[in-house]
């Protein structure tokens, strides 16, 4: 472990970032946590350095990427085995945002898909992405399930840490979580891992 504090993080990553942004047309960073851990804080706190640097920045948040309720709640609103294998639409992530954004790709993505609120499509546009840009894909359970970025981002807390952060009302999804780190171990191979037990002290896994 080496302790950092959440501002040196964040210089951190926005160099490593900005150094792969600038060998190639877009770049595609996962920051992976479960919600506790502020996997869409951290990634949103990354975009104005990444544009101060001189690269665009497109945020694409998992929660805006699910699948319909009929398919996403079809075995119940609390079931956290649907939670981790059924709610995210990867197919609609890969084919929206992240394929288009490969190597080779037509840069044209979507940043939203479905909005969970009003069970419908977002009907958002498409955005050609200028090159030196930085897709930034935040959410939980990203890696592990083939999904193509450049660079992993994980975040990592501890069963008795992410028991205390999590919402009483969303404990249900806890063995979702414990699932994941037990399965996938993403702090095993993801590029920088991040313990995030106490979320003003953070510490890279090294």
């Amino acid at each position: 472990m080496r302790a950092i504090s959440p501002s040196r993080l964040r210089d951190e990553l926005t160099g490593r970032i900005a150094a792969l942004a600038a060998e190639r047309d877009w770049t595609r960073v996962a920051v992976d946590g479960a919600p506790a851990a502020g996997p869409d804080e951290l990634a949103a706190d990354l975009v104005a350095p990444l544009r101060a640097l001189g690269h665009e920045v497109l945020h694409v948040r998992t929660a805006d990427f699910l699948r319909p309720a009929s398919l996403r709640l079809e075995f119940g609103r609390t079931n956290p085995d649907s939670f981790y294998e059924g709610w995210v639409d990867e197919a609609g992530l890969r084919r929206e945002v992240l394929d288009p954004a490969r190597p080779g790709g037509t840069g044209r993505v979507l940043p939203t898909l479905w909005d969970a609120g009003r069970d419908r499509a977002t009907r958002a546009p498409y955005q050609a992405l200028p090159p030196g840009s930085v897709v930034l894909v935040s959410g939980a359970f990203l890696l592990g399930a083939g999904l193509p970025f450049e660079l992993a981002v994980h975040l990592r807390m501890s069963a008795a840490a992410l028991a205390r952060r999590t919402p009483p009302e969303l404990a249900w999804t806890l063995p979702a979580y414990a699932r994941y780190d037990g399965e996938v171990a993403p702090h095993t191979f993801a590029d920088v891992a991040v313990a995030l037990n106490d979320p003003r002290h953070p510490a890279l896994m090294t």
